[in-house]
């Protein structure tokens, strides 16, 4: 059974930061390229940050640059994301995805003072 779940989203302060964490089972993890999505309150989803499977090239959307950083770790098939200078926009259910064949269920990021 293919199984991605993320952990660590939570309030924070604008300005702050915070780790999320994907982990990944069920699949050959290194077949597939990594993404982070997000969808705000009321918006859809926003394509926020991949790495493919060799962890070589990373690729962001222009309005996390460089304030985000993902990076995996193939050897425990985990997934990362590191989110520094936190803004109240980036107020979104954050989501690893498989490409895009595979979703976890999402965590939380609130980012409010």
């Amino acid at each position: 059974e293919v199984q991605l779940v993320e952990s660590g989203g939570g309030l924070v302060q604008p300005g702050g930061s915070l780790r999320l964490s994907c982990a990944a089972s069920g699949f050959t993890f290194t077949n597939f390229p990594m993404n982070w999505v997000r969808q705000a309150p009321g918006k859809g989803l926003e394509w926020v940050a991949s790495v493919n499977g060799e962890s070589i090239t990373t690729k962001y959307a222009d309005f996390v640059k460089g304030r985000f950083a993902i990076s995996r770790d193939n050897a425990n098939n985990t997934l990362s994301l590191r989110m520094h200078s936190l803004r109240p926009e980036d107020t979104a259910v954050y989501y690893c995805a498989a490409g895009m064949s595979y979703w976890g269920k999402g965590t939380l990021v609130t980012v409010s003072s």
